[in-house]
């Protein structure tokens, strides 16, 4: 089932409480999307699926057009997740790496579309530029009665974010919108991409900063964790013991994908010779899209169950019942 902004929150509220990390899977295409809620649903646990502009503007969704992007992506998620098939699966859909001067026009619309949590790219931003949009949009929900559900970011490709700016960046937005912010992402030594050497990686720093953000909420707030896919297992578990709450998933996530796309088609090249009687099932989309599902799938569960999502789905979905 595809969540509501309150919904969201409170599954965001139950993984903090339950110490588990729900996996956000960067996804570039229906397919991924699709293997992404197989995975979950194998493993009864929630899942996040994420959209950086990219995939908004790209080929598969907006075709140029961000807020074409939103409206497809969301609408192609939501017949999914709402499918009978995947009612019983947990799912958010989430705003990832949106930058740039249409920043706060895509924001708002997704915000209106019913997507279910809200971030931007704050890596370009000043202090003062990250507090006042992220402002923007607490007023903009609370002028159209809008429900939101937000991640706030720091520089998290800048090595470990200081105590000091959680209390100047989350302090400062939690100040003036109490209760719209969900989940913190402070740099906690990752990087972005596939870089392996990840020895900066702080759990201590995880700790600091959940411990302090939800004092400065009066609520429990989960640290996001982005730049994930260099981390080593024991990493991952030690980053969800900490208090990370919601794992970001994406250059390996493509990786993996890539390889196995190349994969099939080198092995299938004889068949795609014109005249084959093979050509026509090899070069549909569903050959190539099963080959990729069933290399990728098994890694996607392997991540959700290190990071403690599994079991969680149903226990989730019928808290979910007892609210309604």
């Amino acid at each position: 089932m595809l969540l509501i902004p309150e919904q969201a929150r409170t599954l965001y509220a139950h993984a903090v409480e339950h110490r588990y990390a729900i996996l956000a899977v960067n996804a570039d295409s229906p397919a991924a999307c699709t293997d992404a809620l197989l995975a979950a649903q194998a493993c009864d646990a929630p899942i996040i699926i994420e959209a950086s502009l990219w995939q908004l503007t790209g080929h598969s969704f907006g075709a140029g057009d961000p807020l074409l992007g939103v409206n497809r992506y969301l609408a192609d998620l939501r017949t999914l997740a709402d499918s009978d098939g995947f009612r019983e699966v947990p799912v958010a859909f989430h705003t990832d790496h949106i930058k740039g001067p249409e920043t706060l026009s895509i924001l708002r619309h997704a915000m209106r579309a019913g997507t279910s949590s809200i971030s931007l790219d704050s890596s370009d931003l000043s202090l003062e530029e990250n507090i006042e949009m992220m402002s923007s949009l607490c007023t903009f929900a609370d002028e159209h009665d809008l429900p939101a559900t937000l991640e706030m970011e720091a520089g998290v490709d800048d090595g470990v974010t200081s105590i000091e700016a959680t209390r100047a960046l989350f302090g400062a937005v939690e100040d003036r919108h109490p209760g719209y912010l969900a989940l913190w992402a402070p740099g906690v030594g990752t990087k972005h991409g596939l870089d392996r050497d990840m020895g900066g990686f702080s759990p201590d720093a995880v700790r600091a900063h959940r411990e302090l953000a939800s004092d400065l909420a009066g609520r429990p707030i989960g640290i996001a964790l982005h730049g994930s896919s260099g981390l080593t297992e024991e990493q991952l578990a030690d980053a969800v013991a900490a208090g990370v709450s919601k794992v970001n998933w994406s250059s390996e996530s493509l990786l993996l994908r890539a390889h196995a796309a190349r994969d099939y088609y080198r092995k299938q090249a004889v068949h795609l010779e014109k005249g084959h009687a093979e050509f026509k099932t090899t070069a549909m989309d569903h050959g190539v899209q099963t080959f990729v599902s069933d290399r990728y799938r098994p890694r996607v569960e392997s991540r959700i169950r290190i990071q403690g999502g599994a079991g969680h789905g149903k226990v989730f979905m019928s808290l979910l019942d007892t609210r309604q």
